[in-house]
């Protein structure tokens, strides 16, 4: 049974605020993972990280921490969804700080030509020591059976092992072990489309060791198709319409023509066999046996054209030709086994394959430099050379990692680099190409006309202007000479109090209380409303202003977000107490994962109040029983859900403790022209929340998806940027 991805990330508070570094921790690992040497972040976790099924990373160009709680109802999609999110400080040069420097490649004039650096060991094409192929094989010729897969490298790559637990089903091709270095070599590739079951195949191919042809069918899949890969594979529904061949067909056919001894070549063999459901021992894989460092691969395609200089899976052709595929597998295990490891290393097919990317570089530059937008001013400067980028390890996966939008982010060649004009232009091509790609960046953006600076201002303004209202409440009507002590100990124990002020315009005294945090002022909204303070009979209430017309709405739609879940707040507490304390109170609340303890960021202490995060959301319904009225060292405890207990909590802090006039000149100057076009941005985010909907329910269970709102600097200030991660999971929730 296939293993479930997990992530946990404890990102309450303080530690809601992620760095680039951290966050480029976390792509480098779900990328490559152990094998290639990569360490789990240090600020989260991902569990079983070799049973990723991908990596998709979506970038809302231009847009920020402030775009996501301006448009919060609009980001409906999101806010479901995403139970793990951080706060991002903008970064000068966002692609480089997404996925790594190295991603320019500078050519350096040496007595033996270019000089690789995807590969330290290449410095001469002489010295060979170093050279993976060598270590592993030595220079000396050997006989077949030296390059076929032991039993232990076939269960680290992934091959179906007759007995493992996702492999009972699966059909022997019943050749035994008993292969010697005459046993007959068969070439064996197939083409796959994507169907609700996962991988199925749709063409098989196999070649005995002239290169004939012995098998070259189209399959009919089992389940329904939801991508036929056509662009790739070659194969239309119209072309599989008429099939009646099964797997079932297939595999009896392959057992008839494999003579018991034989020994299976391919390029990433173990998908073919997956796919096939079959298993066999005797196993040549050249994506293997053309060995590189670090566990990476090169791609069936380069070392056709390198090794055997050939052609193949030419562009102008549509999809890969199977045949062909098979048969280059094929010739390349012999050209290894014929020459030896000695002679294949003196290819220095590491420098054949930088020379190559250089190519690209140059090509790729002279197409995107005319963009001019965004990401591009990077691409005017000069290259530098720097130590490869983690992206050029997924060559791994036998294929590039893919970049689709309407900027040039990628200026490496290490990408499959489209730029689109438009939103549903890059979701189309994304709902294609993502699930072919084990490595996705897809970037969208709202367009030149709603990224200006004024306009940023004009939002931070609105939103800074919300949220203060949502934390004030005002109280009343007092007696002429009530105690003001009396009223901020009562409204105290709600919450953190930021400013206390007496209302003097009213025939009667009023108070204004604005809090610290969301839920305490809902708190005093809802439990003193109608309560006796300092001897008289009040009424709590928010500000009445347009802006607060949807104040109910927001605030239920919050208790709702995926991020508060089993989270809940806590209010009373005596400031006396630390946090062991606290862990040694609430350890008898059944299934407490997490407890946060909010301190002032400039002080350092910590506040009257906590949020305590649970493992069950019903573990959390019970303890908001049990807190209500509590008393913990004399003081009484009120507790509600949480509204604000991740990255929003310190985001709040911040605006609370600005002086409020980020941009404000410009501000007032373009209020009519935010005004105008707001309506229409408002339909634009709407827009926006669907297409990464339909995105996000395309991918495949166990793909971790990070969506990034990268933040903006200008001259006028810069804004935090915002992520929003998780791991799909079977029922399209991201996964804890």
């Amino acid at each position: 049974q296939e293993k479930s991805c997990r992530l946990s990330a404890a990102l309450l508070g303080e530690d809601s605020e992620i760095s680039h570094e951290q966050l480029y921790e976390l792509l480098k690992y779900a990328a490559l993972g152990k094998c290639h040497n990569a360490a789990q972040p240090s600020w989260c976790r991902i569990y079983h990280q070799s049973h990723l099924a991908g990596v998709v990373v979506v970038v809302l160009h231009e847009m920020s921490q402030l775009h996501f709680y301006r448009f919060y109802l609009q980001f409906k999609h999101l806010r479901k969804v995403f139970r793990h999110r951080f706060t991002l400080t903008p970064s000068a040069n966002f692609p480089v700080s997404l996925y790594g420097e190295g991603t320019n490649l500078k050519p350096q004039n040496t007595a033996q030509g270019l000089t690789s650096t995807s590969s330290e060991c290449f410095t001469k094409s002489s010295d060979l020591d170093c050279d993976p192929i060598i270590r592993r094989y030595g220079e000396k010729k050997q006989g077949l059976t030296s390059y076929t897969l032991t039993l232990e490298e076939q269960k680290k790559n992934d091959y179906p092992i007759k007995g493992s637990p996702g492999c009972k089903s699966y059909i022997s091709t019943e050749c035994d072990q008993q292969r010697t270095d005459s046993s007959p070599l068969f070439g064996l590739d197939c083409e796959m489309c994507l169907t609700a079951k996962g991988n199925e195949v749709t063409r098989v191919s196999l070649v005995d060791a002239q290169g004939q042809c012995l098998l070259n069918e189209l399959v009919k899949p089992e389940s329904t198709v939801m991508n036929y890969r056509t662009r790739f594979s070659g194969i239309t529904k119209k072309m599989l319409l008429p099939v009646k061949t099964r797997l079932s067909d297939i595999q009896t056919r392959l057992k008839k023509l494999l003579p018991h001894d034989a020994v299976l070549v391919g390029h990433s063999l173990n998908s073919d066999l997956q796919a096939l459901e079959m298993i066999h021992p005797s196993v040549i894989d050249t994506s293997l046996l053309f060995a590189r460092s670090e566990g990476r691969r090169f791609k069936l395609k380069f070392l056709a054209k390198a090794v055997l200089g050939k052609e193949i899976q030419c562009e102008q052709k549509l999809g890969h030709d199977p045949t062909e595929d098979a048969r280059a597998a094929l010739e390349l295990a012999q050209f290894f086994i014929e020459q030896g490891p000695a002679k294949v290393a003196e290819l220095n097919l590491e420098m054949l394959l930088t020379a190559e990317k250089l190519a690209e570089v140059s090509q790729n530059k002279a197409v995107l430099q005319p963009q001019g937008c965004g990401f591009q001013e990077q691409l005017n400067e000069p290259p530098r050379l720097s130590k490869p980028c983690f992206l050029d390890c997924l060559q791994v996966t036998g294929q590039r990692p893919l970049l689709l939008g309407r900027q040039g982010l990628d200026s490496s060649g290490l990408c499959q680099s489209n730029l689109s004009t438009s939103n549903k232009q890059i979701l189309q091509r994304a709902l294609e190409d993502v699930p072919l790609s084990t490595f996705s960046i897809i970037q969208f953006s709202l367009g030149p006309e709603y990224i200006a600076s004024h306009l940023h201002a004009g939002l931070y303004e609105k939103v800074r202007s919300k949220l203060t209202d949502m934390l004030t409440i005002y109280a009343g009507p007092f007696e002429e000479n009530f105690c003001m002590k009396s009223v901020k100990k009562e409204f105290g124990r709600c919450g953190p109090i930021q400013s206390l002020t007496v209302v003097t315009e009213t025939f009667q005294p009023y108070v204004c209380i604005q809090y610290e945090v969301l839920e305490a002022a809902q708190l005093a909204v809802e439990s003193l409303n109608g309560a006796e303070v300092a001897g008289s009979c009040i009424k709590v209430q928010r500000p009445v202003t347009a802006a607060m017309l949807d104040c109910n709405v927001l605030i239920k739609e919050l208790e709702l977000d995926v991020e508060n879940e089993g989270v809940i707040y806590v209010a009373g507490l005596k400031k006396s107490l630390t946090e062991t304390d606290l862990q040694e109170e609430f350890s008898q609340l059944r299934d407490l994962e997490t407890l946060f303890l909010p301190k002032d960021l400039q002080s350092g202490k910590h506040r009257n109040c906590c949020f305590l995060k649970f493992q069950k959301s019903q573990s959390a319904l019970d303890a908001l029983e049990a807190i209500n009225g509590w008393t913990m060292k004399g003081s009484e405890l009120r507790s509600r859900n949480a509204l604000a207990s991740g990255h929003l909590w310190r985001w709040i802090w911040q605006m609370n403790h600005s002086n409020g006039k980020q941009g404000e000149h410009i501000f007032f100057e373009k209020m009519e022209q935010l005004s105008d076009s707001e309506q229409d941005l408002r339909k634009k985010v709407k827009k926006l929340d669907h297409h990464i909907k339909k995105l996000y329910r395309s991918l495949q269970n166990n793909t971790l998806c990070v969506v990034l709102f990268p933040g903006v600097n200008s001259t006028h200030g810069s804004q935090s940027g915002l992520g929003l991660m998780g791991i799909k999971d079977d029922g399209g929730r991201s996964a804890c």
